[in-house]
């Protein structure tokens, strides 16, 4: 994690820090920091260093006096372990007073939502689509939780986390157990009852659709996180009604309802296309999800069923009842590279609570948009998830509506001629514009995303071929929202 201060304090300083997890073995970890520019690579500050960690958390910490000019820059991470994939971390970071950008909210000018007209036709639902109970390794008491717990061992389920999530103003909860701790292991128990490690499972399911029956209209859901961190990556998957896994037991049960190998995402991808099963790539980094050990390859059968990609999240293992939790990370530049790859995906923020604090920790959400008087259904929703009607953002009581010539973030379309590009913001408690960016991509290129506009509006004519677009908006307290992208297909003249 990089956590970093939005706005330096009275003498202009701030203390940067760094925090990494590493597993048990003993490692070089080499990390880079550099500030930059909001739309350049060139660092006009950088910091570096390199130290053996082994199991217990790092954190170093980095003095910084304001000494460049005015405006909103980047601060970046980079670190690495014994010189193994790299991952990146980055948070906007202002330099002097923040400028409001007028441009950017006068279409409407009381700043409050509805943020656009197009807003008038959808009722917007704020959830957390990822979540950990007792039926693995979450559910902890916040005074006792500092970390993952011992799988099932937690002290709250399902139901309680349900109830949480409601009374602090959650619309939806995804409970999203890992598949492979229904055994009660984090390993693989030889000696599990595949019969109860199927029970369990399904029994989340009716948890969540009792909970549905009984407390409309809050929406609880219940999933499950497919897949291992190291030489794989999670997946949320949505809608499953079976168990996916890969773990037997001493009598070579299966320890779940399906077979999908492990850190086989291609195979994964098929089985998730055979069943109209959709999912969820989570905290998403460069080396992941890799298919003939190519790291976040594309594949038909992926693009047909992954709709969502966390780009921001507040830290696993919050304490917070406040949502002023400070620890984040980010990870949009694994969202970019999976969209260049031609994933079709909108952003996503959650929370990864493991501690009883569901939707709490922070003030961040995914924003889905349903069609007005539209009940918040299981169904609505996944339609709603389809056509990509999303954003996410850091701050519960902001808005962003992105479109292009008129289509809604989300889209796929064809375009012949100039497109307008509009990003519309607004908040309920008296925040401005900062920074805004217009980002663009080529689906299968495989290249860099970047942005093309620093103001809320753009006219263009795009080359002939693919193209998405997305809006980024940073708030003048450091707070961040990402549109859905629009795709378009630009014909020739």
């Amino acid at each position: 994690m990089l956590q970093v201060p939005f706005h330096a304090d009275t003498w202009g300083e701030r203390v940067i820090t760094l925090r990494f997890t590493v597993a048990p073995a003993a490692n070089s970890l080499r990390w880079r920091l550099a500030l930059l520019p909001r739309h350049d690579e060139t660092a006009v500050r950088s910091w570096q260093g390199m130290r053996t960690v082994a199991g217990e958390p790092v954190e170093v910490t980095v003095h910084w006096r304001e000494d460049v000019p005015k405006g909103v820059y980047r601060m970046k991470l980079w670190a690495s372990l014994d010189g193994g994939g790299e991952i990146e971390q980055s948070w906007p970071v202002a330099v002097g007073a923040a400028t409001t950008n007028r441009r950017a909210i006068a279409s409407f000018a009381a700043a409050v939502p509805p943020a656009t007209a197009a807003t008038a036709l959808y009722d917007i639902y704020l959830g957390n689509l990822h979540s950990q109970t007792n039926h693995s390794d979450g559910g902890g008491v916040l005074d006792q939780c500092t970390g993952a717990q011992e799988p099932q061992h937690g002290a709250f389920g399902p139901s309680d986390a349900y109830a949480y999530a409601q009374q602090h103003g959650l619309d939806f909860l995804m409970t999203s157990e890992h598949n492979h701790m229904f055994d009660g292991s984090d390993g693989t128990n030889r000696a599990a009852d595949a019969s109860a490690v199927r029970a369990l499972f399904q029994d989340g399911l009716r948890q969540a659709a009792q909970w549905r029956t009984d407390h409309p209209p809050f929406l609880a859901l219940y999933g499950q996180e497919w897949g291992v961190i190291s030489q794989g990556g999670h997946i949320n998957i949505l809608n499953a009604d079976a168990l996916l896994g890969w773990e037997r037991n001493a009598q070579g049960e299966l320890l779940a309802d399906e077979e999908t190998p492990k850190s086989d995402y291609q195979t994964l991808y098929q089985h998730l296309r055979q069943h109209h099963w959709f999912g969820q790539f989570n905290h998403p980094q460069r080396d992941q999800f890799a298919i003939n050990g190519q790291p976040l390859a594309w594949s038909a059968d992926g693009d047909a069923s992954m709709l969502l990609c966390e780009v921001m999240n507040s830290s696993a293992y919050s304490t917070s009842t406040d949502e002023n939790e400070p620890r984040r990370s980010n990870f949009e530049a694994g969202c970019n590279a999976l969209l260049e790859a031609g994933y079709h995906l909108a952003f996503s923020s959650n929370q990864d609570n493991h501690c009883a604090n569901w939707g709490a920790a922070y003030s961040n959400r995914t924003a889905v948009l349903l069609p007005r008087s539209t009940p918040l259904t299981p169904a609505s929703l996944l339609d709603a998830l389809q056509a990509r009607r999303i954003y996410a953002t850091m701050d519960k009581r902001s808005q962003l509506i992105f479109t292009a010539n008129g289509h809604m973030m989300g889209e796929r379309f064809q375009n012949r001629g100039k497109l307008t590009l509009k990003a519309d913001y607004a908040n309920g408690a008296g925040r401005s514009i900062a920074a805004i960016s217009i980002f663009h991509g080529v689906p299968g290129r495989n290249g860099t995303v970047a942005a093309i506009s620093t103001t809320s509006k753009r006219t263009l004519t795009p080359l002939p071929g693919e193209h998405f677009y997305y809006a980024r908006v940073t708030q003048d307290d450091g707070k961040m929202l990402w549109s859905a992208p629009v795709w378009v297909t630009q014909l020739p003249r």
